[in-house]
C-alpha cells in the first residue's frame, strides 16, 4: 500500500529545489508531534515540507522510510483513511508523516485527532490554507496542534536570493532605536533600494518571481485563493464565485480604501451583513488587510483596507498603483501578524499600542515628532527611517 507514496515522495524529495532556506524552519519545534504550517496561497507550503524531508534525510541517510509526503490530490483518499494509512506507516517504522492539501480530505480534523492520540510515536506535519479553523473553535485538535505560519518572501530573503548575500533579522525594537547603524550595516554589504521596487511589484511569492509569465500567474494564483480558499474551504456556494470576484475588483480599484458598505453591497446585490462576510473571507484568503482603530475588530466597520502584500496591487492592468499606496501597503505588510498594528487618528499607524508611525512615498523636509518610514531613504536619521528596512523582521 505504501509503496506508491514512497515512490512519490522519493522523487519529489530529489526533485525539488529550495532557492533559499526560509527562517521559519528554525522557529518550529520539530518535538512537536502536531504541527500545523498555516499559509496562504503561493508562498511555499508544498516546498517547505519537501525541504523538511530533504533535511531530515540528509541528517541520516538510513531513515529514508521514516519519513513519508503524501498529497491529498491522491485518489486513494476517495476510498481509504488517513487513520489506517499512518498505522500501516507506524507499523513499518515509519515516524514523520508530512501532510499537504489536507482540506481536500473531509474527516481531516478527527482523523489527525485519532492519530495523534493512538500512534503516540508518530509526528504528523500538516500544510493549511489560511481558511482552516485550527485553534479557536476546533474541539478536535485546537489544544494539541502547533500552529505556524508562513508568509511570503519578506524583503531580506528577496534580497538573500537575488544578492547570494547572508543578511541579519532585525526586531522592531532594534529598528526604531538603532535604524542608521543597522542601515549602513546592510547597506556595506547590498544596495537595497536598488531591488526595493522589484520587491513590491513581484518579490513576495517564492512560486511567482522568476517565471516570465508573471501576471497570468499571479491571476491564477488569486483565483485558486477565491476558488479553492474562500468557497471550497469554506464551503461557500459556487454560485457566489461572480460577487465575490465582483467585490475584490471594485476594492482593488480603491485601496488605501475605506469602506462603503451600502454601496458595495448595492454593486454587488447583497446585503450589508453578507457583504461584511464576503469582505472578511477575502481577508481570511489572505487577498486583503483590514485595518482597525484600537479596540474595534471584526464585525465592525474597519478604518482602511489594504491588499494584503504589496505585488497584489499590481494585479489589475488598468491601474497602477502610487507610490504612497506600496508604502503603506508594504509596511502593513511586513508588521502585520508579528506585531498589533492599528490605526490612528494622528499618523498612519500605531504599532503595539504605544508607536506612533507615518509612512511616505518620499522623505518629508522637517523632522516630525513622530517616526517615519520613509520609501526613498537608503539610510536614515533621527526618527526618519528607511522603509525598506521594516522588510527585515522575518
Amino acid at each position: 500500500m505504501l509503496e506508491s507514496f514512497y515512490q512519490t515522495h522519493d522523487y519529489l524529495v530529489q526533485k525539488v529545489q529550495i532557492p533559499m532556506r526560509r527562517h521559519l524552519m528554525d522557529e518550529i519545534n520539530w518535538n512537536d508531534r502536531l504541527i500545523a504550517i498555516k499559509g496562504g496561497r503561493g508562498v511555499g507550503k508544498t516546498d517547505f515540507l519537501l525541504y523538511h524531508a530533504k533535511e531530515l534525510l540528509e541528517k541520516d541517510p538510513a531513515s529514508a522510510r521514516e519519513t513519508l509526503y503524501i498529497n491529498f490530490n491522491n485518489f486513494y483518499f476517495a476510498q481509504n483513511s488517513l487513520y489506517d494509512l499512518a498505522g500501516e506507516f507506524v507499523k513499518q517504522g515509519g515516524k514523520t508523516l508530512l501532510l499537504d492539501q489536507i482540506f481536500k480530505y473531509p474527516n481531516w480534523s478527527k482523523e489527525l485527532r485519532d492519530c495523534f492520540f493512538h500512534y503516540t510515536t508518530l509526528h504528523i506535519v500538516f500544510s493549511a490554507s489560511p481558511v482552516m479553523r485550527l485553534v479557536e473553535g476546533n474541539q478536535d485538535i485546537g489544544h494539541i496542534v502547533r500552529m505556524y505560519n508562513l508568509r511570503g518572501y519578506s524583503f531580506r530573503e528577496y534580497l538573500e536570493l537575488q544578492t547570494q548575500t547572508k543578511l541579519p533579522i532585525f526586531t522592531f525594537k532594534d529598528i526604531i532605536l538603532n535604524h542608521e547603524k543597522l542601515a549602513a550595516q546592510v547597506c556595506s554589504k547590498v544596495k537595497p533600494l536598488y531591488y526595493f521596487r522589484d520587491y513590491l511589484e513581484h518579490g513576495y511569492y517564492p512560486g511567482c518571481m522568476d517565471n516570465r509569465f508573471y501576471n497570468e500567474m499571479m491571476l491564477n494564483l488569486m483565483n485558486m485563493m477565491i476558488e479553492v480558499d474562500i468557497l471550497l474551504v469554506k464551503q461557500i456556494d459556487v454560485a457566489y464565485l461572480g460577487r465575490i470576484r465582483q467585490l475584490l475588483y471594485l476594492l482593488m480599484l480603491e485601496v488605501p480604501c475605506t469602506l462603503n458598505i451600502t454601496k458595495l453591497a448595492d454593486a454587488t446585490e447583497t446585503s450589508r451583513a453578507t457583504m461584511m462576510n464576503y469582505i472578511k473571507s477575502l481577508k481570511d484568503g489572505r487577498l486583503i488587510n483590514l485595518l482597525y482603530t484600537e479596540g474595534k475588530q471584526f464585525p465592525m466597520k474597519p478604518s482602511r483596507v489594504y491588499m494584503q502584500n504589496p505585488n497584489l496591487c499590481f494585479a489589475l492592468p488598468t491601474r497602477k498603483p502610487t507610490d504612497k499606496e506600496l508604502a503603506e501597503t508594504f509596511f502593513y505588510s511586513a508588521l502585520h501578524g508579528i506585531h498589533k498594528i492599528n490605526a490612528s487618528e494622528n499618523a498612519t499607524f500605531i504599532i503595539d499600542g504605544k508607536t506612533r508611525m507615518d509612512v511616505f512615498d518620499k522623505t518629508p523636509r522637517k523632522v516630525s515628532f513622530r517616526y517615519s518610514a520613509n520609501m526613498d531613504l537608503e539610510i536614515g536619521s533621527e526618527k526618519q527611517i528607511p522603509l525598506w528596512l521594516f522588510g527585515f523582521l522575518y
